[in-house]
């Protein structure tokens, strides 16, 4: 197709991002680096300049509005070259998990009506195991030349449009991987900025071809490092928070966390705010900061935001003892939601989650109506407003997760949750993995946010475990903090019991060399029950 001038805006992705680059062409909207990787640099007229190349030739290899292109790679420029590319011919890009076998990734392309494939050097076989007869385009082989030469310029697509689609793949804690399917509009203002920042008094989008002055003014933090990778919905919302909003992506390359190369790029590229994902990634970023605090200048790092896992009090303390200057927050949201507000806890970390929610979110109880605050009763936690249509090709699931009440549409996940009188809403972990031992319910979050407590553990899963009596019993998979000994079941036991109830104590005790967690840093509660299991089996049989 030939290239022509870019039509009126609409609240699409490519859209906007197009106005943020005619805006502020010559600022940097993408710094990459690693332990072993130089410093690589997009202002946002190069950014959009490769996207447009990227766009043509998927063009050309007949892709079109509403196909599916999977982006299988590890952090780098290309992956947001590929994903921008991708919006820009009203295309949907799909997030092919790096980590996952040949098979895996079938299922997601296949599950995904995926027409073409981009992978990368290193990872590239399991791509082509997967890909079938789909064309394949590899980052570090032929990549570049595939797209040098191409126009630098617009494919003409017609007008965009707000409904374009983006879909998000998420593993979840169980089951297969399931895409969540918003429309741009709906995540641009519930996941990606365009809400401003109204406390500083920088409001709201209003009209898209106010993008200029929007990403002019900015929302008050520019500079943002996502630690976790753009496979992660999480990462992807940070990313694409920092091109909309006019600020600057930063992106460790390296292919798993190192946490001296992070806050060595941190301190160089003068980072205001850090993405993490509980102690999966706060852990090292505090032994570093133990290790050799004073080789970093974060002074300018204003926000560390966790979510997506538990956060320890001790951990977070830590954070803060090395970064007086520094804000550690816990946030609360999901793939199917958007974020939902910040989490308070206690200081030792008992108890249910705090949320401290926005207008949007709710509890929904079991007659499908919203909770009094101060009932005392139990839902499930919702979110209305800017929400996804639903799940890629799973009209029950959608119904059920996605229900209209009173004419009102909300996202319902799951995370059973009730409303106190002040407001805040207590949020007790999803239903599917509640563990009922003799009738009485155990939450497996807030236990082990109680384990996570104890000196020597540093990461743990807590599931059920058959018993004859009580149906289940409560188990504890730990791993060990580096040089510590491993604690008894009954020293875990006591310590536990200072902060939690006595029912919901860990009767079983597995030490592991390290806790399986998915790529997100979510539990994998199935490996988890798995290990739990055969460790309860080999005990009450003698190791027969």
């Amino acid at each position: 197709m030939m290239s022509m001038a870019t039509p009126a805006r609409s609240f699409n992705l490519a859209d906007l991002f197009e106005g943020a680059a005619e805006a502020i062409p010559a600022q940097d909207a993408v710094v990459t680096a690693g332990a072993d990787e130089s410093t690589q640099r997009r202002t946002y007229a190069e950014l959009d300049a490769r996207a447009n190349q990227v766009a043509h030739l998927l063009d050309e290899l007949g892709v079109g509005a509403g196909d599916h292109v999977a982006v299988h790679a590890m952090n780098c420029l290309e992956f947001l070259e590929i994903t921008l590319g991708v919006f820009k011919l009203r295309a949907v890009p799909i997030n092919g998990n790096f980590r996952y076998t040949a098979e895996e990734l079938a299922y997601v392309f296949d599950d995904a009506e995926v027409v073409a494939v981009f992978t990368q050097v290193g990872i590239r076989d399991e791509a082509l195991a997967a890909a079938g007869a789909r064309p394949v385009i590899t980052i570090g082989l032929d990549y570049d030349e595939r797209i040098t030469g191409r126009p630098s310029t617009p494919v003409d697509v017609g007008p965009r449009s707000s409904d374009d689609r983006y879909l998000l793949y998420t593993g979840g804690t169980t089951g297969m991987p399931k895409g969540v399917v918003w429309r741009h509009e709906d995540v641009f203002f519930g996941a990606l900025g365009g809400t401003g920042a109204p406390r500083q008094g920088l409001p709201a989008l209003a009209s898209p071809d106010d993008i200029g002055a929007f990403v002019t003014q900015g929302t008050g933090i520019t500079r943002r490092l996502p630690l976790c990778p753009l496979i992660h919905g999480g990462a992807q919302w940070i990313a694409l928070t920092a091109l909309l909003t006019g600020g600057t992506c930063l992106l460790t390359v390296d292919p798993s966390l190192d946490a001296g190369s992070a806050l060595s790029l941190a301190s160089e590229e003068r980072a205001e705010f850090l993405m993490i994902i509980g102690d999966a990634v706060a852990r090292p970023l505090a032994a570093e900061l133990r290790r050799n605090h004073q080789a970093y200048d974060l002074s300018e790092l204003r926000l560390i935001s966790s979510s997506g896992a538990i956060l320890s009090p001790a951990v977070k303390a830590e954070l803060e003892e090395y970064l007086p200057a520094t804000k550690v927050i816990d946030r609360f949201g999901a793939s199917e939601t958007g974020g939902q507000g910040r989490i308070k806890r206690s200081a030792d970390g008992s108890g249910p989650l705090r949320l401290v929610a926005d207008d949007h979110t709710t509890v929904i109880g079991d007659d499908g109506r919203p909770l009094v605050p101060g009932s005392g009763r139990r839902g499930k936690l919702a979110r209305r407003g800017w929400i996804p249509l639903g799940y890629w090709r799973d009209d029950e699931k959608t119904a059920a997760t996605f229900p209209t009440i009173d004419g009102v549409r909300y996202s319902v996940p799951g995370d059973l949750a009730t409303i106190e009188a002040d407001g805040t809403i207590s949020v007790f972990g999803r239903g599917s993995m509640v563990i009922n031992t003799g009738g009485e319910k155990v939450f497996p979050e807030e236990v082990e946010a109680a384990v996570k407590g104890h000196p020597a553990v540093f990461d743990s899963l807590v599931v059920g475990v058959p018993d004859e009596r009580f149906g289940s019993r409560v188990a504890a998979v730990v791993s060990r903090i580096e040089g510590a000994s491993a604690p008894t079941v009954e020293e875990l036991a006591a310590h536990c019991r200072a902060v939690i109830a006595g029912y919901k104590v860990p009767r079983e005790l597995v030490v592991v060399d390290e806790v399986c967690r998915k790529i997100t840093g979510k539990g994998d509660y199935a490996w988890a029950k798995e290990v739990a299991v055969a460790a309860a089996t080999e005990r009450s049989t003698g190791g027969r």
